[in-house]
């Protein structure tokens, strides 16, 4: 079905993926998704919160040639970004201790990993030609991109939803490029978890209502980064019991046994931990000013939830940790 040339082309991109950073890199087709029946069914269940943009233009994200005329092939490239502590729950006894996600300890990805896909797209171009047409994506289109990225290999769906390679664990950025050009599909990956249920037993707030089924109003990323109000009383408790999580959470991918045995430290410096993000104290970031909060998390992505935001999250902590 393929010539030699579009393998050529796609041995190439891969080399050229991996050279830029990316650990991982497939290649998909373009095909509407298989799960629109059952991503409405979530979206009707409300079980998307305040993260309306995953309730717009619902058509679109379920079929990539919406995103682009002629679309025939979906890159999909993952980025460790584990840091050196290590994949398992870090110890956090002091009850001033603060822990962000570690995503989000370091640079954000999106400035990351955009400007090496572009790269990888003019590469793209380079080879196929002028006509060649594509589009990038980093966790900002509307893209299902754990499915794309199941389909291009680069891992399976474990029972908390998140992307799982066998061999690497789960703590991977995505990001893709859809294409004009046809390009060779790698074999779609599968694997499973077997009888495991750690990460549905470990989270504090039983966001993973049930396996591979999120309720995302429950979880703890959700309520310290999306969810623009208070955070409701009834999660104070599991909040305490998360070791003051003040912006998202691992606490599911920490419990992982692929993470345990199989993940290991990114090599990429942009995601080392910032002096703010790496064991922060509570009592200290309560005292941030917005100007102070500006400059020390300039770039990052514990930006988006904004001066206000990380006070509540802080707030929040303490208060739980007055009523203790």
């Amino acid at each position: 079905m393929f010539s030699e040339t579009q393998h050529a082309w796609a041995d190439a991109v891969k080399q050229r993926a991996h050279a830029l950073g990316f650990e991982l890199v497939g290649i998909t087709g373009a095909e509407p998704s298989v799960f629109a029946t059952a991503y409405w069914e979530w979206v009707e269940q409300g079980y998307a919160g305040e993260m309306h943009y995953l309730t717009r233009d619902i058509h679109r994200r379920l079929d990539p040639s919406e995103l682009l005329p002629n679309a025939q092939s979906i890159i999909v490239v993952g980025m460790n970004y584990m840091g050196a502590d290590g994949a398992g729950t870090p110890e956090n006894l002091d009850p001033d201790a603060a822990i962000f996600a570690r995503y989000a300890r370091g640079d954000d990805y999106h400035d990351i990993m955009t400007p090496r896909l572009r790269e990888l797209l003019a590469y793209l171009k380079e080879l196929a030609g002028e006509e060649t047409t594509g589009r990038v994506y980093v966790d900002t289109g509307p893209l299902l991109e754990r499915e794309v990225a199941q389909r291009a290999g680069l891992g399976w769906f474990g029972k908390n939803t998140l992307l799982i390679n066998t061999k690497r664990g789960s703590y991977f950025l995505l990001g893709e490029i859809i294409t004009n050009i046809l390009l060779p599909r790698d074999t779609p990956a599968f694997g499973g978890c077997g009888t495991c249920t750690r990460c549905i037993d470990a989270c504090p707030t039983h966001a993973i209502i049930a396996p591979y089924q999120l309720d995302a109003r429950r979880c703890i990323s959700y309520l310290t980064i999306e969810l623009k109000g208070d955070i409701p009383e009834e999660f104070h408790p599991a909040l305490s019991a998360s070791g003051n999580r003040i912006f998202g959470c691992d606490i599911c991918q920490e419990v992982c046994p692929f993470n345990l045995r199989r993940a290991t430290p990114t090599q990429e410096t942009a995601f080392q931990p910032r002096p703010i993000t790496d064991t922060p104290r509570l009592s200290e970031l309560a005292l941030l000013s917005e100007e102070e909060f500006r400059e020390k998390f300039r770039k990052s992505p514990v930006k988006r939830a904004k001066h206000k935001g990380l006070m509540r999250n802080v707030a929040a902590a303490l208060g739980k940790e007055e009523e203790d």
